[in-house]
């Protein structure tokens, strides 16, 4: 759960969510806006911390851990996909995703490399010196994803990560999101797209804070995915 304010003025942001992960599994998060979409993703990727209740990622409890473990925890387990990309417009595309790798402990060599080999991944090759301002809302979006990947996380968090985009981009960031699901990588979507919700695994709406339906949509993966054991669990005892 997590509440804000008091009394009156008390939110319900979410509000009893039980939720699990398996790992591999790729799950698209529903619902209107201000249902608590954001802050559970927040939650999941140790960004905010629950009010009430337990937060655990790859068998590790997240929601007790001091700020500066957590911090480490969410450079080495967590890639988060924000929907205005959040990239460092002074830096090159190779740069701004080396970045989180050189932050974690990498060699300045190592980084480059596993930078260079994603951006090829996800086909800007022949854009790696460019900088954002350069790119277009794309292949901006396409670089973002490519340094949530840098630190090869546990999970990735993307939050409406094509709300910005038209519907060509659009078709980009889908086709990079089926690359990575068939990969086995464990992905959680945050989006009002439906086109997004139909590359999942599984669909959760949520409603005024809480989970109003939970849908299989590869009953292969239920409680199984491309690792071992759940890639994040959100869990609440009231």
């Amino acid at each position: 759960m997590r509440t804000y304010g008091q009394d009156e003025t008390l939110v319900r942001a979410v509000d009893g969510v039980d939720l699990e992960i398996p790992a591999g599994q790729t799950l698209a998060v529903t619902g209107p806006s201000g249902c608590g979409k954001s802050t559970l993703l927040q939650l999941l990727g140790g960004l905010d911390r629950p009010t009430e209740g337990e937060v655990w990622l790859g068998g590790q409890r997240v929601d007790r851990l001091s700020e500066r473990a957590l911090a480490r925890l969410r450079r080495r387990a967590v890639g988060f996909v924000f929907q205005a990309y959040h990239l460092m417009p002074e830096l090159s595309a190779a740069q701004n995703v080396e970045l989180p790798a050189l932050l974690a402990g990498a060699s300045p060599r190592s980084a480059r490399e596993r930078a260079e080999d994603l951006l090829a991944r996800v086909g800007l090759a022949e854009r790696t010196r460019h900088q954002p301002a350069e790119l277009s809302g794309g292949q901006r979006q396409r670089v973002a994803i490519a340094r949530a990947l840098v630190n090869e996380p546990l999970v990735v968090l993307a939050d409406e990560p094509t709300g910005n985009l038209d519907s060509a981009a659009t078709l980009e960031i889908l086709r990079l999101f089926d690359e990575l699901r068939a990969a086995g990588q464990t992905l959680v979507m945050v989006t009002h797209d439906e086109r997004v919700a139909a590359t999942a695994d599984r669909v959760v709406s949520l409603r005024d804070g809480m989970l109003a339906d939970d849908i299989r949509i590869d009953p292969r993966l239920d409680g199984v995915g491309g690792g071992t054991g759940f890639g994040v669990l959100l869990g609440w005892d009231g």
